[in-house]
């Protein structure tokens, strides 16, 4: 269907990402499965073509625009080209809001240059081995002493942890036992600061591009001049840049539907059954179908959501909205596609096969499909 979201820039944008994409990842991916990362050299590459930069403010290297459709891109891109760009999504999509937002002056000078050239990489650490999608249970404290908060605590799940030069820690400087959710900061722990360390690289069933672990912190001193935007308003920070996190989810829930069906179609006319092509069967042509109007009907609810994110009026329900159904969707598409190849969709060298494992926690992270429910419902009222 036709889309009207994006400008002549965008589509430059588009086409510099997508040279790179192919010419630098693809070649490259299988091998940064095996190794569960992607090398830092990558971000500093991204960084030097400017597309780390872009909602980076121009006096520190960046282009000073705030358009979430230039991210939009990157995801459909990778997607089409049947890779991710992992934690590239994260730091822009999910962490850089955060710095771009709430860093002062003097934060500013210190980190945006190595934001948005990419020698600077980030994380963010919210999620604890007790609480999930519950915030306001955070135990991790940080304790005011002096000129510096003393951080301890434990964070799981973790996405570009290993290899962050700052992690932006979700952490309780006070307690209020009549609001739970009062009194949570965010602190910006520097790589080697005494006392912090990562532990595990968790071993996923999918996402192996994406480096995944826990991170701890064992009286850490993070300076006062960590600290990000004003102590005790982390809870509101946080819920203020959940609309744009789900809308990330979303966006790659139906840039990777639409790349399975593009590469089951591409299979099922090449593999026969019974001595004719899959692709000529009903039941093939039926599904295919049906998958082809879902993703339709999900990307049309982006490219809403997406215009209404950059004029500032998406609501929390209605990103809510856009996720849930479009994270329901790929699942249903991918596992549809994954048996179309039959047998073959099962084995690890076809990528529909990584493309159905990665799409299981679409569902879960920021915000699971139950979680959307309830604030839907919420807004209607109930």
């Amino acid at each position: 269907m036709r889309r009207d979201v994006f400008t002549a820039d965008h589509e430059a944008f588009r086409k510099l990402a997508r040279d790179f994409i192919e010419k630098r990842i693809v070649p490259e991916y299988a091998a940064w499965e095996k190794a569960g990362q992607m090398p830092r050299e990558i971000f500093a590459q991204l960084g030097e073509l400017g597309l780390l930069g872009i909602a980076i403010p121009e006096e520190f290297g960046g282009a000073g625009l705030r358009d979430y459709r230039y991210n939009v891109i990157l995801q459909e891109e990778a997607a089409r080209a049947l890779v991710t760009l992992a934690t590239v999504r994260t730091q822009l999509d999910v962490i850089l809001p955060y710095f771009l937002e709430y860093a002062d002056t003097e934060q500013r000078k210190r980190w945006f240059p190595g934001l948005a050239d990419g020698t600077l990489l980030s994380a963010i650490a919210m999620t604890e081995p007790g609480t999930g999608s519950d915030l306001a249970g955070v135990s991790t404290t940080a304790v005011r002493t002096g000129d510096d908060y003393v951080l301890n605590g434990a964070k799981t799940f973790i996405t570009g942890g290993l290899l962050a030069d700052l992690v932006i820690v979700v952490a309780r400087t006070s307690t209020d036992p009549e609001n739970r959710r009062a009194g949570l900061s965010l602190l910006v722990v520097e790589n080697g600061m005494a006392g912090f360390e990562r532990g595990r690289v968790l071993d996923k069933m999918g996402c192996k591009v994406q480096d995944t672990v826990e991170l701890s912190f064992d009286n850490v001193r993070v300076p006062k001049a960590n600290l990000l935007g004003e102590e005790g308003q982390a809870f509101s920070y946080l819920g203020n840049n959940l609309p744009q996190e789900r809308m990330t989810v979303a966006v790659g829930s139906i840039a990777q539907a639409r790349a399975a069906v593009t590469t089951t179609i591409e299979y099922v006319k090449e593999r026969k059954a019974f001595g004719k092509p899959v692709s000529s069967f009903q039941n093939t042509k039926f599904e295919l179908a049906a998958m082809s109007a879902e993703i339709e009907a999900g990307q049309t609810m982006i490219d809403r959501a997406v215009l209404d994110l950059v004029d500032g009026e998406l609501s929390g329900s209605d990103a809510a909205r856009v996720k849930l159904f479009c994270t329901e969707v790929q699942a249903r598409v991918v596992d549809r596609c994954l048996q179309l190849f039959g047998g073959y969709g099962y084995m690890a060298e076809y990528p529909i096969a990584r493309l159905y494992t990665d799409a299981r926690v679409a569902r879960i992270y920021a915000g699971t499909s139950e979680v959307m429910k309830v604030i839907i419902a919420k807004s209607l009222g109930l």
